[in-house]
């Protein structure tokens, strides 16, 4: 018989194994860039400066320098290994992760380009010259790539220039590296990466389960196929595959999975609040979300429903506001919306979570309440 888990012990676990709260005393508490990142599988980083922020929180006092030296140290990278979405991921990981979750994006690549009127010999040939600009260990910024695409007569306009980057380092080639003076810049997968680490397809998926549920559950299987994109066939195999390596339980009459380390695990008590960046795994890791937050509390964090998502203040797993920042040299303004009713304490409590963000970017803080 499964055991049951009520919601505050889940989010309590969920927290834990999303490496935000304190780990169980005895377990493995990573504390490198390449630990965390594969501890977590990977982690959402379409914004580079919410991925920065994302490892920074996950490693206590460390600076968006000492993060963006350790991508240097090619402990992780940027690229786009499912649904589309760029993502951090273990470096020596990438090359197995695009061949069987980014395989399920290019699939689609076709249509997208129909779409856009680019035709398929033209994005090869856009490839081939990205290849060729990044060739010899050169490393090329965003600008520097889409003119050269540009001149060899590639149209790039109208999302067209994103398409043809995207599907470059969907295929393997190329790879984000960290930036320089502000730019994005681009590296050969290769070059980035001499030793890749290669897995046949069904290590690859008991990995990939594996590695999910450790950080993200518990959880369920909807959630696993939403955050890599395998269809329901593919996850139920990859679970099977997997095997002791994942616990089950309940919650709320469903089941769920997650890190059998973690199931009778006596967690160290929570009460801090934690400053998140929107585009965190703790939002972005999940497609069913009512276990941090109600439906109107989730329309104030993606305001629209346009898939920007607003950063979070959050205590034992449950969201209290949101925040927005500004830093323009050392001064550093944010504004915090509460979801719910803050006493003085709370918002001092929310205010003392901002900190490390703010020692995280180099600048002073000021937090205004918008209520």
């Amino acid at each position: 018989m499964r055991p049951s888990l009520a919601p505050d012990r889940a989010r309590a676990l969920r927290m834990a194994a999303l490496l935000v709260a304190p780990r169980p005393s005895g377990t493995h508490q990573p504390g490198t860039v390449d630990e965390v990142v594969t501890h977590l599988g990977a982690m959402q980083a379409q914004d580079s400066a919410s991925g920065l922020w994302s490892l920074g929180l996950r490693l206590g006092g460390a600076t968006q320098a000492d993060v963006v030296a350790a991508l240097e140290r090619r402990e992780a990278l940027r690229t786009w290994p499912m649904r589309g979405t760029v993502h951090l991921v273990p470096s020596r990981d990438a090359h197995w992760m695009l061949e069987v979750t980014g395989s399920k994006a290019l699939a689609g690549a076709a249509k997208r380009r129909q779409f856009l009127g680019l035709a398929d010999d033209v994005a090869d040939r856009a490839v081939e010259i990205i290849g060729e600009e990044l060739s010899g260990g050169r490393r090329r910024t965003r600008a520097q790539l889409l003119s050269s695409i540009s001149a060899a007569g590639v149209p790039i306009t109208n999302n067209l220039g994103y398409h043809l980057l995207w599907y470059a380092s969907q295929r393997g080639v190329s790879a984000i590296a960290p930036d320089v003076d502000g730019e994005q810049t681009f590296v050969l997968l290769d070059d980035w990466v001499p030793d890749p680490v290669r897995l046949g397809t069904d290590e690859a998926l008991a990995v990939l389960a594996t590695r999910y549920f450790r950080s993200h559950g518990p959880t369920t299987r909807q959630d696993f196929q939403g955050w890599t994109g395998l269809n329901a066939t593919e996850a139920k195999k990859a679970i099977a595959l997997a095997g002791d390596a994942l616990a089950t339980a309940e919650l709320d009459g469903v089941e769920v999975l997650l890190d059998p380390v973690l199931l009778d695990a006596e967690l160290p008590d929570d009460a801090q609040v934690h400053a998140l960046p929107g585009f965190d795994e703790f939002m972005l890791g999940y497609k069913d979300r009512s276990l941090f937050l109600d439906k109107e509390q989730f329309d104030a964090v993606v305001p629209g429903g346009n898939g920007m998502f607003r950063s979070t203040l959050a205590r034992r797993g449950r969201v209290l506001a949101t925040w927005t920042r500004s830093t323009k040299g050392r001064r550093g303004v944010v504004t915090a919306t509460p979801l719910v009713r803050l006493t003085k304490a709370d918002r001092a409590a929310g205010e003392e979570a901002l900190r490390p963000w703010a020692a995280h970017v180099g600048s002073d803080l000021e937090v205004r309440w918008e209520s």
